[in-house]
């Protein structure tokens, strides 16, 4: 892997991991596509540190607040989610990631073996496609309720409305959306949103609880891989320092970026153009593939 490429997947993994359209998805057919062949696990490491850190520094006063609590629920032997939102909250966000964490550990090797798949990754891809249509389709039918909230809200009002609202039983819903995203091609980002939608959230609410949802979840992948390079598992080349920093940075900037862009895109615009480009991307993936044979 060159310098090149290390920015471009780089570049590919911070857009795709926060836009609704699958970053494994996205990695799998990119570097098809290019001919780079499959990244080293190192890199792969590298590029999730830096969506990882994308992700934890845009929401940082939410988590040091999430933090907090749940310190204060420790210190206290107490768990009181009337008194303490927060407290709620972090406790509705581990509720929602059990689901994906029983997946990964469960069905985590069956699913690697898609990302030789690329045939595989665009059906998945126009199955996001798919999930994002129906999901806004059945948000345009469903009665506002009191989960949805106006669009012009900040983002301290957006998180307090989760805080207040949103109930054990949608997260655990929203965590089983999540979990299908173990499955290179399927978007994490738009199974979760998708899932809020089905549950009556606004299209801005369920988009930041699911990224404060995949906070977990992201670093949970980068702390796995860390461990695989450091206990020997994958091999680092001597001479990839500047490769790794390459992806590292363009993932964790790029990154930041998307979740600002998409946070914003979310208040005016429904996801019908993201599962256009899931379906069209897909579509000529695969068909690709097949005249490749």
């Amino acid at each position: 892997m060159d310098l090149l490429e290390a920015i471009i997947l780089g570049i590919v993994q911070g857009a795709t991991e926060f836009l609704p359209v699958s970053s494994s998805g996205h990695l799998v057919l990119v570097s098809w596509w290019l001919n780079i062949g499959t990244p080293p696990l190192v890199y792969s490491v590298m590029v999730h540190l830096g969506t990882t850190a994308a992700v934890l520094v845009y929401f940082w006063p939410e988590w040091r607040q999430l933090a907090y609590a749940g310190y204060v629920a420790v210190r206290r032997r107490e768990i009181d989610v009337e008194s303490n939102p927060y407290l709620r909250l972090l406790i509705l966000l581990i509720v929602g990631t059990i689901p994906a964490g029983i997946a990964g550990l469960v069905l985590a090797d069956f699913f690697e073996e898609t990302f030789s798949k690329p045939a595989i990754v665009s059906i998945s891809l126009l199955i996001t496609a798919g999930l994002l249509t129906y999901s806004e389709w059945v948000s345009g039918r469903t009665t506002p309720g009191s989960l949805n909230a106006p669009t012009d809200l900040d983002a301290q009002s957006e998180t307090d409305l989760i805080t207040r609202r949103l109930g054990f039983g949608d997260s655990l819903f929203i965590g089983v959306a999540q979990a299908l995203a173990i499955m290179p091609g399927i978007s994490r980002s738009g199974s979760t949103i998708a899932g809020g939608l089905f549950r009556g959230l606004s299209r801005p609410i369920a988009t930041r609880y699911s990224f404060l949802l995949a906070t977990p979840i992201i670093l949970a992948a980068g702390l796995k891989q860390t461990l695989d390079v450091l206990t020997g598992a994958a091999d680092v080349d001597d001479d990839m320092g500047l490769v790794l920093l390459a992806g590292f940075f363009s993932a964790a900037v790029v990154g930041y970026l998307s979740i600002a862009i998409m946070l914003q895109f979310v208040r005016r615009q429904k996801l019908y153009g993201f599962a256009v480009y899931c379906a069209v991307f897909g579509l000529l993936s695969l068909g690709a593939v097949l005249i490749q044979g």
